[in-house]
């Protein structure tokens, strides 16, 4: 099973950017659908942005223009660009991989068997 491990999380002021990445170990994210949630204080975990083995793409209403899902399959890495970052962006931000059909991506939590650790994004007003 795939190992996740995200990075690049910080503090940010409002109309920020950041970059967050995840490094993958255990398999070949080209392998996978790969997707980035978050999970803010007393919320559920949400679905952010998810790409499909085909490089396809589909992003949260609350993220679209803004966020961002890339992958580098040859470094076994996927990233999450966020711009105009506003204070509701602020959660612990998860990657996570799961299998099936080519093409095929979800931002349903329960779709997906492998997760990191999460990194934390502030944003400050």
């Amino acid at each position: 099973q795939v190992q996740l491990a995200e990075s690049g999380g910080d503090s940010v002021q409002s109309g920020g950017s950041l970059r967050l990445s995840c490094a993958a170990s255990g398999g070949t994210i080209g392998s996978y659908y790969m997707g980035w949630f978050r999970q803010a204080p007393g919320k559920e975990r949400e679905g952010v942005a998810a790409i499909g083995t085909d490089g396809r793409t589909t992003y949260a209403d609350s993220v679209k223009g803004r966020f961002t899902i890339s992958q580098d399959i040859a470094e076994n890495q996927l990233y999450l660009a966020m711009n105009s970052l506003n204070p509701e962006d602020t959660a612990l931000y998860y990657c996570a991989a799961g299998r099936g059909l080519w093409g095929w991506r979800s931002l349903r939590v329960r779709d997906y068997q492998s997760w990191g650790q999460g990194t934390q994004v502030t944003v400050s007003s």
